[in-house]
């Protein structure tokens, strides 16, 4: 895996550029094989998911968190350096913020709050 394009990645997502990490996760993701290419998945749905969220599409949010959850729980508690054990902690929390946006609740949410990707 290039680790230059992956540590890019990972600050696109931390800078909030979740449409730019998705991309540079993507193409990381295309050259890859074996175990890591589930993980780089998951970590883009974890990004799209963001991005929809933000969009207010919570149907697609919560869509990509559940997937992205499923494959990274198999990274725990870190992979490549990244402290998955915390994303894993954050997600649910999130899947609730966008269940109940569905169900026509309003919830204010400062991007303060978005997790980061905490490298190790």
């Amino acid at each position: 895996m290039n680790e230059e394009q992956f540590k890019r990645g990972i600050d696109e997502f931390n800078n909030h550029m979740f449409f730019e990490c998705h991309d540079t996760l993507e193409d990381l993701w295309h050259e890859t094989r074996g175990h890591d290419r589930l993980f780089l998945q998951g970590l883009i749905q974890v990004s799209v998911g963001f991005y929809h969220f933000l969009n207010k599409n919570f149907k697609g949010a919560h869509s990509q968190w559940t997937k992205a959850a499923q494959k990274l729980e198999q990274y725990r508690p870190v992979h490549k350096t990244l402290n998955v054990e915390l994303l894993m902690k954050e997600i649910p929390e999130w899947l609730l913020f966008a269940s109940r946006s569905l169900q026509g609740e309003k919830i204010e949410v400062d991007e303060s709050q978005i997790p980061k990707f905490i490298l190790h």
